[in-house]
């Protein structure tokens, strides 16, 4: 069995596979030639994260592809169902990069709590004239702890960041589609476990109104999840995250609630227009940015290489 990982591997997954006798190429191949470059190679599985597109396409001209993976989550950038209807087996790794988005969430959280996005930014051009004024400017600043944390979305992310919320003393809340109830394990370095049983909620408003900080975790939607009804409905001072997909909060009615001062602040790892975010959004002070890092650790990059090479080691077996 031939692999293509054409947005990258970790170390623990390229020796997982070879330990099992199955070929990693170590090429990075352009979207325009992919195909020609599956078909000549003769390779039987193609590894993407969000970089390579996997379209009806390609799947149609690569007769010989038997396994579609994807680093992470997500799967808006291969067309999942045409491919299982063609008999292909469809792989990701949903959990295991579910720590380190949630620990994003909470930089970004502490980051505009206490305008550290701010501060970096001023202190290397104003630090030794205007520091006296500076101080006085970030004084408002919050704590986390006894605040309200309202997280959409209930899936692995979701779940992990309502575990650090909880770790951080903060009340907790979860919107869903539909209520549901989790059981969530805390687990310390000692050996001790708590757990905690969070049921989410479907009623936006009673779920808007007194939350002090949002988290938005939820796959890729085709509407906005929020936009100015939502934001009507919030507290005034809130702070938001969007680590999930760009397109889920409306960045131009986010900008003017910002400029009300209705929200606070936010934080943004996901854009609408990515990989191209608009000007108006990188020049908000207002704003903590990040190039979509949310999976981005060595942590995280080592589970995923590891867990695709297990569900393709499996896979193997039945073929």
């Amino acid at each position: 069995m031939r692999v293509l990982a054409n947005d990258g591997i970790s170390k623990a997954g390229e020796i997982a596979l070879k330990e099992a006798g199955i070929e990693l190429l170590d090429n990075r191949v352009a979207q325009d030639h992919v195909i020609n470059f599956i078909n000549e190679n003769n390779v039987d599985v193609l590894l993407v994260r969000s970089a390579t597109k996997v379209r009806q396409d390609l799947i149609d001209a690569c007769p010989n592809l038997k396994i579609i993976g994807r680093g992470g989550i997500g799967m808006d950038n291969i067309d999942v169902e045409y491919a299982i209807e063609k008999g292909l087996y469809v792989i990701n790794t949903p959990t295991a990069s579910s720590k380190s988005v949630a620990e994003l969430v909470f930089a970004h959280f502490f980051s505009l709590a206490r305008f550290l996005h701010e501060s970096n930014r001023l202190m290397p051009l104003e630090g030794d004239t205007h520091f006296n004024a500076m101080k006085k400017s970030f004084s408002k600043a919050y704590e986390l702890s006894g605040k309200t944390l309202g997280v959409i979305g209930f899936g692995s992310i979701g779940q992990e960041v309502v575990k650090m919320g909880i770790s951080l003393g903060m009340k907790v809340k979860v919107l869903t589609r539909k209520p549901r109830t989790e059981v969530l394990s805390l687990e310390f370095f000692d050996g001790q476990k708590l757990n905690f049983e969070i049921t989410s909620t479907n009623d936006t408003e009673e779920f808007l109104k007194d939350t002090d900080f949002i988290s938005i975790n939820t796959p890729k939607t085709d509407e906005y999840i929020i936009d100015t009804p939502q934001f009507e409905k919030m507290k005034d001072g809130v702070y938001i995250v969007n680590t999930a997909r760009g397109g889920v909060i409306n960045e131009v009615t986010l900008l003017d609630f910002i400029e009300s001062g209705k929200v606070a602040g936010a934080a943004l790892d996901v854009f609408e227009n990515e990989p191209s975010p608009e000007l108006i959004l990188l020049m908000n002070p207002n704003l903590s940015l990040t190039p979509h890092l949310g999976g981005n650790t060595i942590d995280a990059q080592e589970k995923i290489g590891v867990e695709l090479a297990h569900q393709i080691i499996e896979i193997k077996k039945k073929l």
